[in-house]
This record gives C-alpha cells, sequence and structure tokens, in this order.
C-alpha cells in the first residue's frame, strides 16, 4: 500500500521493545505469542513477523553516535505504560485461552465493555499487549 504522504515508497512500520534477557523473550515471542522468528544476531536483537507486522526485539543499551543521549531500557515500572500492542482478534475468548495455554499470564479475563471484548498480559519484561474484540 502506497501513502503518497510518505517521503518514499515501499514503507514498512515495525516496533522495536526492549528487553532484559534476549532468549526468554525469544520463547514468549515464538511460543507464547506464535510469532514467526525471521532472524537472530548478535546476540542482542530478535526480529519477528507477526501477523503482517514487524516486532524488533532488542537488549538495553546506552546511547550510540546516532541516537545521542538516549539509553534503551526495558520498563521499569509496570503501573505505568507508554505503549502496547493490540491485536485485534475475531474472538477474544478463544484467543485467551490459547494464549493462556501457552503460558501467558492475563492481568483479567476478558471483559465484555458492550462495543469491545478485550483483555491484557504481559510479556517476560513487562510489555503491555492486549486483545481485542469488536462486539
Amino acid at each position: 500500500m502506497t501513502n503518497s504522504n510518505f517521503p518514499t515508497d515501499g514503507v514498512e512500520l515495525s516496533i522495536l521493545l526492549v528487553v532484559k534477557n534476549i532468549d526468554r523473550s525469544l520463547i514468549f515471542y515464538r511460543d507464547v505469542l506464535g510469532a514467526k522468528l525471521v532472524r537472530e544476531y548478535g546476540g542482542t536483537t530478535c526480529v519477528f513477523n507477526f501477523q503482517g507486522s514487524w516486532i524488533i526485539l532488542v537488549t538495553g543499551g546506552k546511547p550510540t553516535k546516532d541516537k545521542p543521549h538516549v539509553t534503551f531500557a526495558s520498563p521499569q515500572d509496570l503501573k505505568t505504560v507508554s505503549t502496547e500492542l493490540t491485536i485485534r482478534v475475531p474472538d477474544c475468548q478463544q484467543a485467551y485461552d490459547v494464549l493462556k495455554s501457552r503460558g501467558a499470564k492475563f492481568l483479567t479475563p476478558p471483559f465484555n465493555w458492550g462495543y469491545e471484548i478485550r483483555c491484557f498480559f504481559r510479556d517476560p519484561d513487562g510489555h503491555l499487549l492486549e486483545i481485542s474484540q469488536i462486539a
């Protein structure tokens, strides 16, 4: 799909998540979430394709020449969220049951708000993920 407002064609959006333990996170995103591992490198990075989107996991790091004064760190406070992955599903209860059987730890079971049914879980580093169904 081309977006004429962006300066170039062929653009894809990826999300980068900083993790503490790349091996533990690889297992979660591959075996629990079901994302396809595309590439691992340096012992610090994993690239996944998940339903046509890209998820990049990296371990923390200090500033670099191209991002001076920026430190990458995994979530420090699980009560404060600045980003989450939302996964739209056709059947929230079914997705909940499958993910829970694979080891996902949910905050609550699916909740019906009338306009959507949703529930939240975390990856091993505390990043928040949501499954959501339009009601």
